[in-house]
Order: structure tokens, then C-alpha cells, then sequence
């Protein structure tokens, strides 16, 4: 478990390199998706974080002109709109939907949000272990969940962002935003999309020292300009009530 790679952040706790032991579990292939987290609100009237607050955020490009513009953004993320309205299903706010997106990862869900489903269907949320032993499919050691190389034979194998972040995307993966939980090849485990897509919540918290949760994966902004943590060692953070437009969940059965 681990890296030691020197395009890593020592800051994030990458490393060392270590070996760890996991007892058998069963992981989700792929992300909840939104067509799953409806059937959870559905059956118990559940509000979202985003809901209750009132807002998430959206990433600023996938906004109409006014709303962008209207919109408060952090000044340390300018690509990012705190949108009044945007919740799971309105995910870039009023006026949008999920309907031609039931097989996308849900997004606009807290940490919170990820285990009250959790909850109610029996499961958990992975460890940070279990989710990079699960990632890594069997591999030791590699950079990607297929391998060393991002784009072997020139074939993109997850959904991240491809020109120069954050303002001009090619998508020459496919997908601009988020894509279907299942698009891309699996891993060596058959798990798809443990790299790109969206930020996937873990059970673990970050760092003792931080009241933050562990998050895993990348999402489809990562660049490696700023952001290469689509690496299978890569590890980031954030609040268990916040949410965005690129951070969701798989599960894990409770043994």
C-alpha cells in the first residue's frame, strides 16, 4: 500500500510504501449511481447535505452565462460556483436533471449523505485500504489500476481531463463531465472506474490531527498540471458535510 513515487504530495500521506493485511470483502464493481441513491430517497424521504444547506458546488464551465456569473467562488478554486439549488438530482443546479443520467455516479453527496445510504442498504463505505487493494486489481505496485502507463497503446482508459485546466477541456476520453458508472475497461478485479469519474468517500478520516474524511480516486477535472490523483495511491480529503459535482461513493458489504 502506498507510493513512493515522486510525482506524489508527501502531504496527503502517500507513503511510505508498506505492506498491510485485509481481511476478504466484498466491494460495489462501480459507483452508487443516481438511478440506486433514488430508490434510497424515495423509500426514506431523505434530504442530502445540499439540500439542507441549500447549495453545492458546480463546476463554473457547465453553467449558463447568468448563473455562472452569479454564483460566489472560492478564491483558492475559481473554477468552481457555489450554486444555489444544486443538489444530486439538479446536478448543475435549477433548471437541470438526471434523466438521461441514472447510470452516472450520483454526485452532490456528503460523506454524511454516503453513509445514511449506506445504512439503509446494509453496507458500508470501504477503509482507505480495502479501496487501494481493491483498486490496485491485483496489480503491485502500479501507478494506474492497469498499469504504469495513463494511455496505453493511446487507448484512455478513465475519465480526467484532457487540454489545459481549467479552461479548455477536450474530452477526448468521451466525457466532459461525469460518465456512466461502467464506461471504461475494469480492472484486474473487475471494479470500474476506481480512477477518474468522481471522488469516491472513504470510511477513514484523513489525518488525526484534521476533522476531514478520505477520498479516493480522481474525478473527471483531474489534470496532471495540478492534480494527478488518479493515481491508485492518491489520497485526498474534504468536511463530511461538503459536497460537489464530482465526488460520490461505492460500497462495501457489512461482514
Amino acid at each position: 500500500m502506498g507510493t513512493d513515487d515522486a510525482d506524489g504530495f508527501p502531504d496527503d500521506h502517500e507513503g511510505p510504501v508498506r505492506a498491510v493485511t485485509v481481511p476478504p470483502f466484498a466491494v460495489d464493481v462501480h459507483a452508487v449511481t443516481n438511478a440506486r441513491f433514488a430508490r434510497f430517497v424515495e423509500a426514506t424521504g431523505y434530504r442530502t447535505d445540499a439540500e439542507r444547506f441549500g447549495w453545492s458546488y458546480v463546476f463554473a464551465s457547465f453553467l449558463p452565462g447568468p448563473l455562472r456569473r452569479d454564483s460566489p467562488r472560492p478564491e483558492q478554486t475559481p473554477w468552481w460556483c457555489g450554486v444555489q439549488g444544486a443538489l444530486w438530482s439538479a446536478p448543475e443546479g435549477p433548471g437541470s436533471d438526471v434523466a438521461d443520467r441514472w447510470d452516472h455516479p450520483v454526485v452532490h453527496v456528503s460523506w454524511n449523505d454516503a453513509d445514511a445510504y449506506c445504512r439503509w442498504a446494509g453496507r458500508r463505505l470501504p477503509t482507505e485500504v480495502e479501496w487501494e487493494y481493491a483498486a490496485r486489481g491485483g496489480l503491485d505496485q502500479a501507478r494506474y489500476p492497469w498499469g504504469d502507463e495513463l494511455t496505453p497503446g493511446g487507448e484512455h482508459r478513465c475519465n480526467i481531463w484532457q487540454g489545459r485546466f481549467p479552461v479548455r477541456n477536450t474530452a477526448e476520453d468521451g466525457h466532459a463531465g461525469t460518465a456512466p458508472a461502467d464506461s471504461f475497461a475494469p480492472n484486474g478485479f473487475g471494479l470500474y472506474n476506481v480512477a477518474g469519474n468522481v471522488w469516491e468517500w472513504c470510511a477513514d478520516w484523513f489525518d488525526p490531527a484534521r476533522a476531514n474524511r478520505s477520498m479516493r480516486g480522481g474525478s473527471y477535472l483531474c489534470h496532471d498540471s495540478y492534480c494527478n490523483r488518479y493515481r491508485v495511491a492518491a489520497r485526498t480529503a474534504n468536511t463530511p458535510d461538503s459536497s460537489s459535482g464530482n465526488t460520490g461513493f461505492r460500497t462495501v458489504a457489512v461482514s
